[in-house]
């Protein structure tokens, strides 16, 4: 049985998303643990709740981001995860981190990717003026979101939405999308082929 690591930095919605697949057995896998940089996350409160390991590694505590990583590499090998999940992780992976769980991290994005990567997804959507957006979910590489992707999920833009609205209904698809990815890993259905991910 496969062991998930979760990264999370803030309220961890999808963190529970994942939480209650594996509580109700949708996904096949034991827990490693949630990783955070961010000792006040409330991710940190429910990974508690669930009995699940806690593993602070406090981004503020550290000289340098090289020297934050270093220790963040340290404690990933240390718990021996199989899948790394981001999930609101909100700082960009770095080599050394990705180099080490090529083909075994994946994150969550609220766009369509490759369509409005990094921060204010959903902002960026409503300025361009789509009337489609979405939710990604794709294997972490060097790029910001850039890596090949695993499951989409299509959210209409309607004609009042705000940047709020727009990420409620959007994350509603992320809850769904995220397990689902995570269960077709841990299932060993997903082959990477280049940039395309073939589902067996």
């Amino acid at each position: 049985m496969k062991r998930i690591a979760v990264l999370a930095s803030g309220r961890g919605s999808n963190f529970q998303a994942i939480i209650d697949a594996m509580r109700d057995g949708r996904i096949p896998a034991e827990w490693a643990g949630l990783v955070t940089d961010n000792p006040h996350a409330h991710a940190v409160v429910r990974a508690r709740e669930a009995n699940i390991p806690v593993f602070i590694v406090d981004f503020a505590s550290f000289p340098t981001k090289e020297e934050y990583e270093k220790e963040l590499l340290s404690v990933m090998k240390k718990i021996r995860a199989d899948l790394v999940v981001l999930a609101g992780y909100m700082r960009i992976v770095g080599k050394r981190v990705v180099h080490e769980f090529r083909g075994r991290m994946i994150n969550i994005h609220p766009a369509l990717l490759p369509g409005f990567p990094g921060l204010h997804a959903q902002k960026q959507a409503l300025e361009y003026g789509v009337k489609i957006s979405g939710c990604t979910v794709h294997f972490v590489d060097e790029g910001m979101d850039t890596g090949p992707i695993i499951v989409q999920a299509c959210v209409p833009v309607r004609d009042g939405d705000d940047e709020e609205s727009l990420a409620d209904r959007i994350l509603k698809e992320e809850h769904r999308c995220l397990p689902e990815a995570i269960r077709l890993f841990c299932e060993d259905r997903l082959v990477l082929e280049g940039r395309r991910v073939r589902k067996e």
